[in-house]
């Protein structure tokens, strides 16, 4: 009988040779590749951590079998290809292998860049490997990262491409890495800065034996298919592998391992089932100890939940470089009560995210995410670990950092290792304003890139963030005025389905932007398939504009949204014109109520806040003007700190225009109230400005009105009636000068 399957393996090196040479093609009956840039740089940290990553299955191809499957080379490869074998089963796998080692000049599917992987030594070599593998997005900053090696060293940045590149690259940025930091021991003056040297030199002359024994010893293992085995057999095998999986539950794994400790898991969870059964899913029991892993170690991937196991040692490496093993949970007893504060924290987070003046998720179906779960429980119960004097402003950052990543769409991917590294992001910053994350400077810049008018499915983190929005800003039934009880809502279509099925194309008559909450009755039984304009101006008629309009805007639809509704004949361009005009006002209201932080401001200071920005802006403007645009202008202290900003902000984002903040009116924009007064006033720039202000103290005392209204809002202080009289009376005065 002829040998049809040759189990075998092949070097992690090998396998990255035939990928450049092309020697792997993908059938057209594939699938195309899918994965996101989260799920490669998994399976890069499975590889270096040494992890099984499955097997490929290979057809020994051949001219007609090429032919007959129409066969294509792997995403991303460019040029002609030595076509040896047929990907029936790890395309995905070798696909991702091939992106982040050979770094192809393409970016990933759905995305506008390309994605370049690297591993942060410095991270790796602590084991902190949840941080250690990361990927960016190609930006000018990137690419010079790239091209240079003195800051890759500095930075202790390895681009896998180099493993990638063949030939001798690999040891020559090894070795170089190396010597790099002897020479900086060499240099340094002090004993600290020496030992740090010498301590990264070491940990590069073990990360380069770590590079070499996985690029030349880790094995992958795959089964070739005899190129001669006929083609409706393979198609077969195919088939038989897709249709079948396992689900591998990590909490059935821990339950085994403590039943012989006499812990009956299974029952422990039966008992905290229904106070947590308001989210809807089954992963429910493994959250519970991701919480506890993550209050214990700040990690909640599978490898660190077995170390929640009792008794269990931990092999831990300090800042120093010394190994030395702890032990997490050391007893029965202990793992019992992490077990019910887990409980409890995540009970609590589920009530806080579902209270519709907190988060405004009241229905599990409006839950943005369920995954964001355990840190989000996790972090509330280190809060209440903290001084009550600190509560309040910690709960001001973690909304920021909740909104700030239903709205970047944080968790749709690698959902352990983002917890982790948010979880001490968040943990940091709630010590030290100057530790904020940098998803919070990117939620400011993508905001309002987001394509609203795209989500039209219920359930996705953007639809349900913004529908927990209408929740909080108290929308009122367009029928009785009442804020609908939170069990007769109805996702209700503004402009009806029925209508948008008629004339309009696509599914976009389903997006967000077209939908809003209502009591059943009011959707069901008085608006039906009625267009806006057959029942609103009976509503208006009957109750006047004025109320009308003041249950419309409590919807986000704004008096000219509400306009083009009432058109009649309405038409397909009415309707672009509409879901146009509400994408704004959401999008204002992101940045008004979240990005801005007035959504824990009282409605009555809300409005203040927002003029007291708008005066600040406007100073802003004058000062650019007044100075010609010129930075040296700036008094060089205040100058100073500008700079030391923006070079802050450039660090935490690498999307930051710096060109942009080398203009003055860029730098102004790191500029703070009591500083543009400084600039205004001073010495060698008064004259610039002294024909609009005219008097210099009375310009000092309205600052000082200024600044004392937006330090009371802004720091959560209780404004009294004078403070709030005297600040109206400022921003008064400022309108009146700053318009002339």
């Amino acid at each position: 009988m002829k040998d049809a399957q040759k189990p075998d393996h092949v070097s992690l090196n090998t396998l990255i040779g035939r990928l450049r040479e092309g020697r792997f093609v993908i059938p057209d009956f594939q699938r195309e590749f899918e994965w996101k840039p989260w799920d490669i740089r998994e399976l890069m940290r499975s590889i270096f951590l040494d992890y099984y990553i499955g097997s490929l299955l290979l057809w020994k191809g051949k001219t007609e079998n090429f032919k007959a499957l129409s066969c294509e080379a792997i995403y991303g490869f460019d040029g002609n290809g030595r076509n040896e074998y047929i990907v029936l089963d790890g395309q995905q796998r070798l696909t991702a292998l091939y992106y982040a080692f050979l770094a192809p000049d393409v970016p990933l599917p759905s995305r506008s860049t390309r994605a370049i992987y690297f591993v942060r030594v410095d991270k790796f070599m602590k084991e902190e490997y949840d941080e250690a593998f990361d990927y960016d997005w190609l930006s000018k900053r990137v690419a010079k990262i790239l091209k240079d090696r003195e800051t890759q060293f500095a930075e202790h940045i390895f681009p896998l491409s180099i493993v990638g590149a063949g030939g001798w690259e690999l040891p020559n940025w090894v070795q170089q890495y190396e010597q790099y930091w002897r020479k900086a021991a060499e240099s340094a003056s002090g004993e600290e800065a020496i030992q740090e040297a010498q301590r990264h030199a070491d940990n590069a002359k073990e990360f380069g034996e770590h590079l070499r024994g996985i690029t030349d010893q880790y094995q992958v293992s795959y089964i070739e298919l005899d190129q001669e085995l006929e083609l409706d057999k393979v198609c077969d095998i195919f088939t038989q592998i897709n249709s079948r999986g396992v689900r591998l539950d990590v909490f059935d794994l821990i339950n085994a391992l403590l039943t012989p400790k006499g812990v009956q898991l299974k029952h422990m969870w039966r008992d905290a089932q229904a106070r947590l059964e308001f989210v809807d899913t089954e992963k429910m029991n493994v959250y519970i100890l991701q919480v506890m892993s993550i209050l214990r170690q700040a990690y909640c991937s599978p490898k660190y939940l077995y170390f929640l196991m009792p008794g269990q040692e931990k092999q831990v490496r300090d800042p120093d470089g010394t190994r030395r093993k702890e032990i997490l949970v050391s007893d029965i007893k202990e793992f019992t009560t992490a077990w019910n504060e887990a409980v409890i924290a995540l009970e609590r987070a589920i009530k806080m995210l579902r209270h519709p003046q907190e988060f405004g998720a009241v229905s599990s179906t409006y839950l943005p995410y369920v995954s964001i779960l355990p840190v989000f429980a996790a972090i509330q119960a280190y809060v209440k670990t903290r001084p009550a004097g600190l509560q309040l402003d910690a709960q001001r950052k973690i909304r920021h950092w909740y909104w700030a990543s239903v709205f970047t769409n944080r968790y749709s991917g690698s959902v352990e290792s983002t917890s982790a590294r948010d979880y001490l992001d968040v943990k940091a910053w709630l010590e030290d304003d100057a530790g904020e994350p940098a998803l919070i400077q990117e939620f400011k810049t993508r905001f309002r890139t987001m394509e609203l008018r795209r989500e039209i499915k219920r359930g996705t983190s953007v639809y349900n963030g913004v529908y927990n929005l209408l929740i909080i800003q108290g929308a009122r039934d367009w029928i009785t005025g009442n804020i609908p009880q939170h069990d007769d809502l109805d996702d209700h279509h503004i402009v009806p389905s029925s209508w948008g099925s008629k004339h309009l194309k696509g599914n976009i008559v389903h997006t967000i932007l077209n939908r809003t909450p209502l009591t059943g009755d009011t959707n069901r039984k008085v608006i039906a398939d009625k267009l806006p304009n057959a029942y609103l101006p009976e509503l208006i008629k009957q109750n006047g504009e004025k109320a009308v309009h003041a249950i419309m805007e409590s919807h986000f639809i704004s008096p000219a949204a509400l306009a083009i509704l009432l058109r009649d004949p309405f038409t397909p361009d009415d309707f672009e014109a509409f879901i146009t005009e509400r994408q704004r006002t959401i999008q204002d209201a992101i940045e008004n109520l979240l990005v801005k932080e007035r959504l824990d401001l009282p409605p009555n200071l809300r409005e203040l806040d927002a003029n007291v920005e708008a005066i600040e802006l406007k100073l802003r403007d004058n000062v650019a003007v007044a100075l010609n645009g010129t930075t040296e202008a700036l008094p060089p202290h205040i100058l100073q700190k500008i700079e030391e900003r923006i070079q802050r902000a450039a660090k935490k984002n690498a999307a930051l225009d710096i060109e942009r903040y080398q203009t003055l009116q860029g730098k102004l924009e790191y500029c703070d109230l009591r500083e543009l007064q400084e600039i205004i006033t001073g010495k060698t720039s008064w004259p610039n400005f002294q024909a609009r202000f005219a008097n210099k103290e009375t310009l000092f005392g309205k600052f000082d009105q200024l600044a004392e209204l937006r330090n009371g809002i802004r720091h959560s202080r209780t404004v009294d009636e004078v403070t709030r009289k005297e600040g109206e009376a400022a921003i008064i005065w400022f309108k009146q000068v700053l318009e002339k």
